[in-house]
């Protein structure tokens, strides 16, 4: 993606003179170095050794020569095999690095790259130059090497969050694959931390709101503090990228910020800059965002790249553009008000309101029943739905048709897009549909970067859609948020998690469990689906959450602790009338009742 918008070339330069943005890694930022040992050593070729590490990772080596090697040597590094050599011209931006390296007789060796200027010169997120120069790499292939060389002698300096806890979060169901798609999104967040901020890669490592709120999403599921998030947040006020969705995005990262940790501090000092994200200067006397026609060409972004836009027609109004504008308009209401900014939650609220009604009057269109790319087209495609779906945009009445419509149509979006594909179609009834797509044969789904083998998720379905594609991108890593917030069910409902909501949605699998890591502590879920549903949940201490689950046909009541409790059906869920704590078994029944609690 380009980077800039057209006549702030001169800002950043001043940018650059006056805070030294990307000279130096941002102070405070817990990244480091860890030592990994290979999984296994082979000899491919006479003194040609391949070096596995069996997950790709950002760093270099930490060589252990022989005391009397003193020749010269050659590393490769790679992301990728070809015949079962490191494949020296990988597609698109997958990487290949060839270093020469003379062991000087000290005990050990750092063998690293020649920096690449395009991914570590301004505005590219540097790492620290001490380390010497951070690749993705999964397999190194030494040759010249004296001797055997053995596992002891090799190992990976990788560069990671220092803050991760690997084990604080964890997924596991009835379906193998599903499971196999969460480790894969579950550790490319964990390997994108490498440079201390958000980056959208390797091709550019540069912070795009998309990218980063993408991350966010899974790096809080996982277990990530807010640190990492507000320096990406803090650097994207300063260096905002150029597709117009970028600036509503950075409203969805501040309230992400504000549900996982209740911080009224830090969002007040931001609360003025965020005020300039909505696109307010866009808005007709309806409300509704207006584009330009270089305003088209050069920011609308839909999706990306191109090939993934479902056909989509660009007009003057873009109802992607403002399903954007009013989700970021909803939650700067909320924002608003939790801060105490009563008169401009009051024309938040107001704008909301008035937008609102001319996006369901001249976008949606009755005929078809689902919405159409913009004010003057009747093209409809596949985003123009997907994301005023996940966005609780359509009104009730209309949800169904249009998931039903989604679900039917298969993953003709990108990964980025799919996010929200998935989000609503978990949300509105469609979560086998859901899961189904994320598991799918064929080469839109991430059981196609798991078959291939993939460590961490890739920038686009398949190389063929996006030839330029790298192979370390943390916003193809949906399944890292989605499988706990809707399998599991687990979601924040209050600020800084004081109140959950658990919501399993099945999906068509027979079980699913699973930890949650929260502020306050881990939630803990445990659901089965046959006859009855059953689900123990344990909660912090400090936590209440309302429970819903499925309600299996014939099931007239529901129990907690083998006790009758207060409950009504409502959309095919059993919804409890009053909140759980601490360890909860709640479970369906039918048959004789009992009397209920009074």
């Amino acid at each position: 993606m380009r980077l800039f918008r057209h006549g702030i070339v001169a800002w950043l330069v001043l940018t650059i003179l006056v805070l030294g943005v990307g000279r130096t890694p941002v102070p405070g930022l817990r990244i480091h170095l860890v030592e990994q040992a290979p999984e296994n050593i082979v000899e491919v070729a006479p003194g040609v050794f391949l070096v596995d590490f069996g997950r790709v990772a950002f760093g270099n080596l930490l060589l252990m020569p022989p005391s009397a090697m003193h020749n010269s040597a050659t590393a490769r590094f790679g992301e990728d095999l070809k015949d079962g050599r490191v494949n020296r011209h990988p597609p698109g931006s997958v990487r290949f690095s060839e270093v020469k390296f003379t062991p000087d007789g000290s005990r050990s060796t750092v063998v690293a790259p020649q920096p690449d200027r395009q991914n570590t010169t301004f505005p590219a997120v540097k790492t620290p130059l001490q380390w010497k120069a951070l690749v993705p790499f999964r397999w190194v292939e030494i040759e010249g090497w004296q001797g055997d060389l053995r596992l002891e002698q090799v190992r990976r300096r990788a560069s990671f969050d220092s803050s991760w806890v690997e084990d604080a979060a964890s997924f596991h169901s009835s379906d193998a694959m599903l499971d196999r798609i969460w480790e894969l999104s579950h550790y490319s967040i964990e390997a994108t931390t490498f440079a201390g901020l958000f980056v959208d890669g390797d091709r550019e490592r540069i912070s795009y709101e998309p990218d980063a709120h993408l991350a966010q999403m899974g790096y809080y599921a996982g277990g990530g503090g807010p640190q990492m998030v507000r320096a990406t947040f803090d650097r994207l006020l300063q260096l905002p990228t150029w597709p117009t969705e970028s600036g509503p995005l950075m409203v969805f990262i501040a309230y992400a910020d504000w549900m996982q940790t209740g911080d009224k501090a830090w969002l007040a000092s931001r609360y003025q800059a965020l005020k300039s994200k909505l696109l307010l200067e866009r808005a007709g006397p309806d409300g509704l965002i207006r584009s330009s026609v270089r305003q088209i060409e050069r920011g609308d972004l839909v999706d990306w790249p191109f090939g993934e836009r479902d056909g989509y027609v660009f007009t003057g109004v873009n109802t992607v553009v403002n399903a954007f504008h009013l989700r970021a308009l909803c939650e700067m209401r909320i924002l608003a008000q939790a801060l105490g900014e009563q008169a401009d939650a009051q024309e938040f609220a107001e704008r909301e309101q008035r937008t609102s009604a001319a996006f369901q009057a001249k976008l949606f269109d009755r005929k078809r029943g689902l919405y159409r790319d913009g004010l003057g087209t009747s093209h409809i495609s596949l985003h123009a739905n997907l994301f005023p779906l996940a966005f609780g945009l359509v009104p009730e009445r209309r949800r169904s048709r249009v998931a039903a419509w989604l679900a039917s149509r298969g993953m003709a979006c990108s990964v980025y897009a799919a996010q929200y594909l998935l989000e609503g179609l978990f949300e509105n009834g469609s979560d086998r549909a859901a899961i189904v797509l994320a598991t799918a044969p064929g080469d839109r789904s991430w059981r196609h970067m798991v078959d291939s083998g993939a460590t961490i998720t890739w920038e686009a379905w398949d190389q063929k859609y996006k030839p330029n594609q790298d192979w370390n991108h943390a916003w193809g890593s949906a399944p890292a948020n989605l499988l706990p917030r809707f399998v599991l069910g687990v979601q924040a409902l209050a600020p800084g998690w004081k109140r959950a909501a658990i919501q399993p949605h099945s999906g068509g699998l027979d079980f699913a469990e699973g930890r949650v890591p929260t502020p306050r502590g881990p939630i803990l879920v445990a659901w089965k689906r046959g006859k009855s549903f059953s689900m123990t949940v344990t909660l912090p201490e400090s936590m209440t959450a309302t429970a819903k689950i499925p309600a299996p046909p014939g099931s007239d009541r529901v129990c907690v602790g083998g006790h009758p409790v207060r409950a009504h059906r409502e959309n095919g869920w059993w919804i409890l009338d009053e909140d759980i704590a601490g360890t909860a078994v709640v479970e369906t029944s039918s048959g004789p009742h009992l009397p209920l609690p009074r």
